[in-house]
């Protein structure tokens, strides 16, 4: 909940309130669900479910290695619109636009890793394990892929059966808003600042889309380049996206592209953190500070990773009697 146009105080103080009272109600909720979630929580109805999630990510990265990014990306928009119940894989139909479909979703990647994990793991036990689980196994294994910490993941979560394109707005983080906006957004999916900046962290693998960032470059008169982006990185930049191709990818982090490490951080405290968003990480003092301890120490960065990624996992899932497995991932 937000009111505009905050004027005296006490309002801005009623705004903070009401993003604590909605954040203490998101911890509430998932502690339930948490109590229903534990690690191995398939070794005896599908042992093979993890390892048949690792084999497939491994041969999808092996052959193309962007692809550790796209499925982070898949889990992560998963969780913010409706929670982790997988409800980003679901098609669209001729009466509903799904949530793949949605503006910031077109350009999501990993789906058919997904539909080839889920249909072995379907022939190994029928109707046991959710897409939803798949899509976090597949995250933390893509993670260790390209050398991050790897982590156990708690599972247990059951898919959604909703998946609509209009409520993927205001819920995903768009590529340009400052360091308060980016902390209210994750705090409605009761993620505290310092998950945020961890989580950022993402973007150290992976690509983005010149229309993500073209606005920070140089273009005609009045606008100017972005002051906060370091002007060898502007030319850089406009080079790279000049006559490029609507599909083609700039890498987040140019010196370790497909390389899980602390090389986000150290880019943004050069002035070369590709999206508005990421440079706005250092405009204030606390989440500077933290750009800069892990841009220091990989070790924190890594572990807090891990951490936050089990945190994130835990946002609205559906468990015991709630939702279902579904068969067919894309199929609601």
């Amino acid at each position: 909940m937000e009111v505009a146009q905050m004027r005296r105080g006490g309002e801005t103080c009623f705004v903070v309130r009401v993003v604590a009272v909605v954040s203490y109600l998101l911890l509430m909720a998932s502690t339930g669900a948490r109590a229903q979630m534990r690690v191995g929580f398939y070794d005896s109805s599908c042992p093979a479910a993890e390892i048949i999630v690792q084999q497939e990510v491994s041969k999808a990265v092996s052959a193309n290695p962007g692809l550790a990014a796209g499925l982070l990306r898949l889990h992560f928009h998963d969780c913010f619109v409706g929670g982790c119940e997988a409800s980003v894989l679901i098609d669209s139909t001729s009466g509903n636009t799904a949530e793949k479909d949605a503006g910031p979703n077109k350009s999501l990647r990993g789906f058919e890793v997904i539909d080839r994990i889920k249909a072995r793991v379907e022939q190994a036990c029928f109707g046991v394990v959710s897409c939803a689980d798949i899509l976090a196994f597949a995250a933390r294994d893509s993670l260790a892929l390209t050398g991050g910490n790897g982590y156990q993941v708690p599972a247990g979560r059951r898919d959604g059966s909703v998946s609509r394109a209009q409520d993927t707005g205001g819920n995903l983080p768009p590529p340009t808003p400052n360091v308060n906006q980016l902390t209210k957004i994750f705090a409605s999916k009761g993620l505290n600042q310092k998950d945020m900046v961890t989580l950022s962290g993402a973007h150290t693998i992976g690509g983005s889309h010149c229309s993500s960032f073209s606005s920070r470059l140089q273009t005609p008169s009045p606008t100017a380049p972005d002051p906060t982006m370091d002007p060898g990185y502007v030319a850089q930049l406009g080079q790279q996206c000049a006559g490029a191709s609507p599909g083609a990818l700039v890498p987040m982090d140019v010196v370790t592209p497909n390389v899980f490490d602390e090389g986000f951080y150290k880019g943004v405290m050069a002035n070369r953190g590709l999206l508005a968003s990421d440079q706005a990480l250092l405009s204030d003092g606390n989440t500077a500070l933290q750009v800069v301890t892990y841009a220091n120490d990989p070790a924190t960065f890594q572990s807090d990773f891990a951490a936050a990624m089990v945190k994130m996992g835990y946002v609205g899932v559906l468990t015991g009697s709630s939702g279902k497995i579904r068969a067919n991932c894309r199929v609601a």
